[in-house]
Order: structure tokens, then C-alpha cells, then sequence
């Protein structure tokens, strides 16, 4: 399966609108879908001339769902970085 891939994957026919951002069964993340299509054909242009898409997921527990690009949160890149989620020169 290609993310980028121009036409929709059959999976995606079922999906819902997700709110808050992340499977509305279980409550994962979109970093734990099994599958993932990106609707780039698509864009929708908001205020200020930003661009958004839709993002499909297909998650662990078989929901779909899907959500806007700006509804994502952004990547906590620091949260991983030590063991017990601690940052370097934290704590004792």
C-alpha cells in the first residue's frame, strides 16, 4: 500500500470523521495504524492560503477513520529520547 498512492484504497470507503485527533474505538494514535492513505489529490485551502488534507488510518483494532492534516499533533520528538521519559540531565 502506497500512503501517496493517487487513488483510494478500498478500506477507506468506511471511514469516519474523527475528533479529537486519533481512533475513536480504542483511542490510538495514528502512529499505530496498521495502514495509512493520504488524500494529496484533494487539498482544501483555508484562511491565509494554508493547505490541509485528509488522512485516512486503518487502526489496529480494524476502525477507520479519518481526520484533517491540521488536526494531527505535532511529534513530541523529545518523549522517547531516554528511558523512564526523562530528558537528558533530568531528574536524579
Amino acid at each position: 500500500m502506497d500512503a501517496f498512492s493517487p487513488f483510494p484504497p478500498a478500506w477507506t470507503k468506511d471511514a469516519v470523521h474523527a475528533q479529537p485527533f486519533g481512533c475513536p474505538t480504542c483511542g490510538a494514535g495514528s502512529r499505530e495504524a496498521k495502514q495509512v492513505w493520504l488524500n494529496r489529490r484533494a487539498p482544501v485551502f483555508t484562511d491565509g492560503r494554508k493547505r490541509k488534507w485528509q488522512e485516512f488510518y486503518q487502526c489496529e483494532c480494524d476502525s477507520v477513520w479519518w481526520a484533517w492534516s491540521s488536526d494531527r499533533p505535532p511529534l513530541d520528538l523529545d518523549g522517547n529520547s531516554d528511558e523512564g521519559g526523562q530528558r537528558p540531565g533530568e531528574g536524579s
